[in-house]
């Protein structure tokens, strides 16, 4: 053992899984390096329920060599693989552990490398250490080709959607600082084997720093209990759901962690409705506009810079903060009570950019909002299609996945289509002078591939197919009313009832 230059101290526990490993379980226990067993407080097995003598030989051989430090355990059930890894870690944290290794039963992962996992824990170079076999011997040590390549292509997968740069995310020889596992929700992962990729990526998302080392690969008689296709499968759905989750389109509970922060900025990739937004303001003279729900500012910043007068209103402290550091004038106010009657002088437009859906009552805060507008002033709004083609295939599914924003964000209280987005807009005083609808913002979900050349033809298809079949494959609706148009028509409607009273009257008694 060498523990390098820096001197390293604290607890370690080395954790053992163990399924049906009869054949392997001591000759594996007799393969840690006596070096290990002296530094460590404890080595545990934790046998999960297996069929054949597993248990009995690890009690055996504690008793046999008289080992103190060996504690041996089995299952009352089946935990499965991720289940039984749960169990272990929980117990490290329960025994003030400062370091736990994972090591197989079945003598897969060289007992002979532990200190080299254990080292840059206690030294706190790292969070996470795991093995890796990908450094060159992983065919020489018997990986058989057809493992070899699924693990070199599902880590290529992954790491692309990732956005992570791992050699390989499939070693179960992992060790992790007892004080990194307490920030991961890892009790809600899988207890499948697919539970070592999703505690890889919570790392990933929390921040934490994760090293790899070399180890030897070896490959025995040992029984492999994984189905290959459904581990990929899994495996790959939970690195898009991180991804996802990542970029706030879909919420996974497994990703959670106390220091995400909502809500996050306006989206700003071309075809987005923030973007539109500002080229359509950038070619109008100056207006003296009120954004409903102005956030953090960035939105209004940018009009004031483009010439406008722009008034927020924000209820949350924070935000407001923020949008008042970035030169916006903000009224602190709850848009579901605020009398817009109160304000000093009428508007040439109001704008309420992603904040309808958050809204108890949308439609009554539109009407009042209209009433803060010059006679001919106009109202520009977006809100998000609840009847998008991702959510009604995820229904078609049985899901219907929160996120951190976009379509299904988790604080949205209504949801709209097309038409009910429409009939709002017109119920509160307005006549609908125009209707933009933005595509899936696939730049944002997959920023790298949208840069390749597939990508940029993916999405030019996408835009097409948002212009021809709108309600099916638009994200947003970006909609524009007019106060006057819709006074005008009100008006006509008036005379035409003065002038032709005796039409409404035949109509009437045809009904």
């Amino acid at each position: 053992m060498s523990t390098g230059e820096k001197h390293v101290s604290g607890r370690v526990g080395v954790f053992i899984v163990s399924f049906n490993a009869v054949q392997h379980l001591e000759k594996t226990l007799l393969r840690i390096p006596p070096e290990v067993y002296q530094q460590v407080e404890e080595i545990y097995v934790f046998d999960d329920c297996s069929k054949d003598e597993t248990f009995q030989v690890g009690v055996g051989f504690k008793y046999q060599r008289g080992l103190e430090k060996l504690r041996v355990y089995k299952n009352t059930r089946n935990l499965r693989y991720g289940g039984n890894q749960k169990r272990g870690y929980l117990y490290a944290l329960d025994h003030g552990f400062d370091v736990v290794v994972l090591l197989h039963g079945d003598g897969q992962y060289a007992p002979e490398c532990l200190w080299q996992l254990i080292a840059p824990l206690l030294a706190n170079e790292a969070d996470m250490v795991f093995g890796s076999r990908m450094h060159g011997g992983a065919l020489k040590g018997g990986m058989p080709l057809y493992k070899f390549l699924g693990n070199r292509v599902l880590t290529w997968i992954q790491n692309r959607i990732a956005g992570s740069n791992l050699t390989e995310f499939h070693s179960g020889y992992r060790a992790f600082r007892c004080d990194a596992l307490r920030k991961v929700p890892f009790l809600v992962d899988s207890d499948e084997w697919h539970f070592d990729t999703q505690i890889i990526l919570q790392f990933l998302h929390a921040g934490l720093r994760i090293k790899e080392v070399p180890i030897p690969t070896f490959y025995g008689n040992e029984i492999c209990h994984v189905n290959g296709i459904a581990y990929a499968a899994n495996c790959v759905r939970t690195t898009l759901g991180y991804r996802l989750h990542k970029l706030g389109l879909l919420y996974e509970r497994k990703f959670r962690l106390t220091t995400d922060s909502l809500p996050k900025p306006p989206a700003t990739h071309p075809c987005s409705a923030y973007a539109n937004i500002l080229e359509q303001l950038s070619k109008r003279p100056p207006l003296r506009i009120l954004e409903l729900g102005c956030g953090e500012g960035l939105l209004s910043a940018q009009l004031q810079r483009a010439g406008h007068t722009v008034v927020g209103i924000e209820k949350e402290d924070q935000a407001a903060d923020k949008a008042a550091a970035r030169g916006v004038q903000v009224i602190r106010a709850d848009l579901e009570t605020f009398d817009f009657r109160t304000l000093d002088q009428p508007f040439d437009l109001v704008i309420a950019v992603d904040i309808l859906e958050h809204l108890r009552n949308p439609d009554e805060v539109l009407m009042r909002a209209v009433k803060a507008l010059q006679s001919d002033g106009s109202v520009i709004l977006d809100v998000p299609n609840v009847a998008n083609i991702v959510v009604r295939l995820l229904l078609l599914m049985g899901y219907f996945p929160y996120g951190g924003q976009g379509i299904l964000d988790r604080t949205h209280v209504n949801f709209f289509t097309m038409r009910s987005a429409l009939e709002m807009v017109r119920q509160s005083g307005l006549k609908v002078q125009d209707v933009t609808v933005t595509p899936l913002p696939l730049p944002r979900v997959f920023p790298r591939f949208s840069k390749t050349w597939i990508g940029r033809i993916a999405y030019r298809a996408l835009i097409s197919l948002t212009r021809v079949f709108r309600t099916l494959f638009g994200y947003q609706f970006l909609i524009e009313g007019n106060k006057v148009g819709y006074r005008e028509d009100r008006e006509a409607v008036e005379e035409l009832r003065i002038s032709t009273p005796h039409v409404l009257e035949r109509k009437g008694e045809a009904r």
